[in-house]
């Protein structure tokens, strides 16, 4: 095996790599490199069918034969790229004790405040495959659902998560849901604690940008990390359950600087590529922490104290935090909304 960072990140550090895409050629290349787990949403799902659409046509044919209603229509084909992933990860599922070998489906975006339908898509969800994550979004409903599935046994993903009282919410209502689990004598679900670290960065770089504050380029490419690394922390200190997962990287620093850390680093194929070099240095890096003259910096953007404090937002602000709407909106316009227009 070749002796690059991403095999060295793979097989020498506890971080967990996961695959962020449907794409079944891509998924293969990335089992090869020691992926052990499957993101998708549903620009990704849309985008595997389109570029797979004559290797599933019996499948995509039969969904559109029924004429179903645009949100079942959707909800039926995005189970084809989910459940070609389920079953190449379900061998590592198997091996594992359950512990790796997850690919997740997202619920539909545009029901992120609706309760009475994220719990019955996600039970519907959770029924595809055994080794199914449930992406709920990190709304007050999506965390209140979230409870109700760990208690259940149905393994969840929590997105459109950006920041560190997010993280919390999210262990904290995982943590109820598994001790309802444990007391009516049930195996709780799992949870992975998604933080997009990239697109907070974008939205801090915006946001500096507009309100001309005095940040550098390089304060703000370390805003995700600082978040990242102080949730990292409490979980340990709170001894949480839910697993961390880093996603939305926009460089290598977004992997080299959190390496070491025990949790799940979602990567594209072109992120593996860049990292599956022997170009970067093996070490550990979680335990450096963010200068405070950075954290001072990045502090005088409210937006930046709102994710970087642990109770910088209440669960019923995190739906208006401005990237959650903005990606939010992504995966209803370029995602959902196509495959339910799909033809």
């Amino acid at each position: 095996m070749q002796n690059t960072y991403l095999n060295w990140v793979v097989n020498h550090t506890r971080m967990s790599i996961w695959h962020d895409s449907a794409d079944p050629k891509e998924l293969d290349r990335g089992l090869e490199r020691g992926i052990v787990g499957v993101t998708t949403n549903p620009f990704l799902s849309n985008l595997a069918l389109m570029k797979n659409r004559a290797g599933w046509a019996p499948q995509i044919e039969a969904v559109l034969a029924q004429n179903l209603a645009p949100e079942a229509k959707a909800e039926a084909l995005m189970r084809i790229p989910v459940t070609c992933a389920a079953g190449k990860l379900e061998p590592v599922f198997r091996s594992s004790g359950g512990v790796n070998g997850y690919v997740c489906a997202q619920v539909n975006p545009s029901r992120m405040g609706e309760r009475e339908c994220m719990l019955p898509m996600a039970r519907r969800f959770h029924a595809w495959a055994p080794n199914i994550a449930v992406k709920l979004p990190v709304t007050a409903a999506g965390l209140d659902v979230l409870e109700d599935c760990a208690a259940e046994g149905i393994t969840c993903t929590l997105t459109v998560s950006f920041t560190v009282p997010q993280l919390i919410a999210i262990a904290e209502a995982h943590r109820r849901g598994a001790a309802r689990a444990r007391a009516a004598g049930t195996q709780p679900g799992r949870c992975f604690a998604v933080i997009m670290i990239g697109r907070l960065d974008d939205y801090l770089r915006d946001v500096a940008h507009d309100s001309q504050a005095k940040v550098s380029e390089a304060d703000i490419r370390q805003a995700g990390l600082a978040c990242a690394k102080r949730a990292y922390k409490l979980y340990k200190e709170r001894g949480y359950e839910a697993v961390m997962l880093i996603a939305a990287q926009r460089g290598s620093y977004h992997l080299t600087e959190l390496a070491g850390a025990d949790f799940v680093s979602s990567l594209t194929p072109a992120f593996q590529d860049l990292v599956d070099t022997p170009d970067f240095p093996c070490e550990e890096r979680i335990g450096r922490e963010i200068e405070p003259e950075v954290i001072e910096r990045l502090s005088e953007m409210p937006e930046f104290v709102k994710a970087y404090e642990p109770d910088g937002m209440a669960p019923r602000e995190f739906i208006a935090y401005g990237v959650a709407q903005k990606t939010l909106s992504q995966f209803r316009e370029a995602g959902w909304g196509l495959l339910e227009s799909f033809h």
